[in-house]
Formats: structure tokens, sequence, C-alpha cells
């Protein structure tokens, strides 16, 4: 299962309707939990998460909407004695705040977190799951945005794998070897794009902003404003709706998921409007607790 699930999509103020920001996305085996904001922990028991289901930490940077929920879910973790080790991404400037965090309160400390800050562009983590890139956005303090890229692969096609008589474990030796008993791995199967999610926090328009989004399936990317507030977007660092409609855009996005709006819309909907001038794939105005499955494969 691939899945997004929103479980916070305040800027800086949360509202009665809106908790700070966290977002849990599954990916096969993975889950990974970006920017946990205030209240995280309680937000994954109403969405049905456990600790357990952590299996990577993704910190965009250390405003306090983004990272204020980590000391509950590090505990929690240990309170639930979660016995597979989980990596945490963060900047590599915001270490002190990191520490402080992991350790804001006394506790039995029995489950394993292991440090991995990002000093620069780049790939920070790698496996069956794929590849995990950092890059640099354009904030007020040091922030990074998230691109998590499945390699392209071959998808077999049962009628051609009968007809060249190859069944069972032989499925697998003609993936490995490219070729068994005359007959080539092109000859049944057909490309299958690797899938894109891309994390886009906050900042400014930059091009870090358009490499990330780069054929996302789904891009989730902060929308603090209306384009009507633009200047004072770009003075604290921020997107307007239009804005991530048209990253969106340029880069080939299929679903675009809006979040982080300021408390000062109360209707959410008209973020989406706005971005639909720039963006004419699919658009969600995230709410919380929402659940976004990633699209088909292209």
């Amino acid at each position: 299962m691939r899945e997004l699930i929103v479980l916070g999509t305040a800027s800086q103020a949360p509202t009665r309707d809106r908790n700070h920001n966290g977002y849990f996305l599954r990916w096969d085996g993975e889950g990974i939990l970006f920017d946990p904001g205030e209240g995280t922990q309680r937000q994954m028991l109403h969405a049905g998460l456990a600790a357990t289901d952590i299996t990577r930490i993704c910190i965009s940077h250390f405003h306090g909407d983004h990272c204020l929920g980590l000391p509950g879910v590090v505990q929690r973790r240990s309170l639930d004695r979660v016995p597979h080790p989980v990596p945490a991404h963060f900047p590599a400037s915001g270490a002190e705040y990191f520490a402080r965090l992991r350790y804001a309160s006394s506790f039995y400390e029995t489950a394993q977190l292991d440090e991995a800050p990002v000093a620069a562009d780049g790939v920070v983590a790698s496996g069956d799951f794929g590849t995990l890139v950092a890059r640099r956005l354009d904030h007020a303090v040091e922030a990074y945005g998230y691109q998590l890229v499945e390699p392209d692969g071959r998808r077999m096609l049962p009628d051609r794998l009968a007809a060249a008589g190859i069944a069972g474990p032989e499925i697998g030796v003609l993936q490995r070897e490219g070729e068994l008993r005359g007959v080539r791995l092109a000859e049944v199967s057909e490309p299958r794009p690797g899938q894109r999610f891309a994390f886009v926090m906050d900042t400014r328009e930059c091009e870090a902003a358009y490499a990330l989004a780069q054929r996302a399936d789904i891009l989730v990317i902060e929308a603090t404003f209306l384009a009507a507030e633009a200047e004072l977007a770009a003075e604290y660092g921020h997107l307007t709706a239009e804005q991530a409609g048209r990253i969106a855009a340029t880069a080939g996005v299929r679903t675009l998921v809006l979040t982080h709006f300021s408390q000062r819309y109360p209707d959410v909907s008209v973020f989406a409007a706005e971005a639909a001038r720039q963006f004419t794939g699919a658009i969600v105005a995230a709410t919380d607790l929402a659940r976004i499955p990633l699209p088909p494969r292209r």
C-alpha cells in the first residue's frame, strides 16, 4: 500500500480544525513521518497509526510547527518498546535543537533513534524502497525538502511468459540475468516507471522546489498564503497557492496536495481554486486525517 496520511495542515498557529503539521507516508513496508508538529502523537491515534509504523523521520526545518511533536513521538517509541531502529533526517545546522527535542524531558529510552543530519543537497538514504534525496529550500532558517524516488523497473507480461514456456522460479532467473533459453527480458515484459513522492515545506519559490517536484506522483507542498498576500509570503519565506500550482505544472506533477494554511483563511477550498489557475491536474486542499492514495502507475 502506498498512501499519504495527513496528520495536520496548520501553519504557525493551529486552529480548531487544523492541527500543527504532520504527514505520514506509507510506502510498502516503509512508514515515513514528515515534520511532526505539536499534537502529532494524538493525531496518529486518530489515524490508526502506531509508533511501530514509523520506520523513518524527516524534518524539514526547526520552526516549532514542524518539530514540536518530536518529543512525544520519540518517547512513545520507547514506551511501546519499538524493536527496529529509526533514522531521523534533519538540517545539520539544527543539531542542537534536535538534541533538545529528543531529550525534552526525562524518560526511559529503549528504542533506537539514529541521527542522520543533512548538511548538503544529495542522497540521504537508499534501499529497497528507492532513493531519498534532500535539497536546500529558501526559507528564513535552513530548510530542506525531500524527494522519494523508486527506480524504474519492468512489468512482467503473463501471456508472453506463458507463450515462451517460462514460469515459476525461472521468471526470477530471467529478471536477474536478462535472458533465458534465448528469450530476452524485453520480449516478455514492458517498462514500469518508478513512482515519486515530493515534500516541499516552508520556502520561497526557488529552483530546489521545482527539482524536488519533478515528475512527482504526489507533491505535498506548502501554500501558506493566497496570491493577494504574495509580498507577505515572500517576506516570510513562504509560497502562495498560485506559486504552488505553477511549480506542479512546470514539474509534471500528477497529484498536488496543498497544505500549511495560515489561520487567516477559514475555507481551504480557495487554495485549490487558486492553484487550478496554474495546474490542471488533480488538486487536494488537505484536511486533517485525510488519506490520499498514490495514483496508479503512469
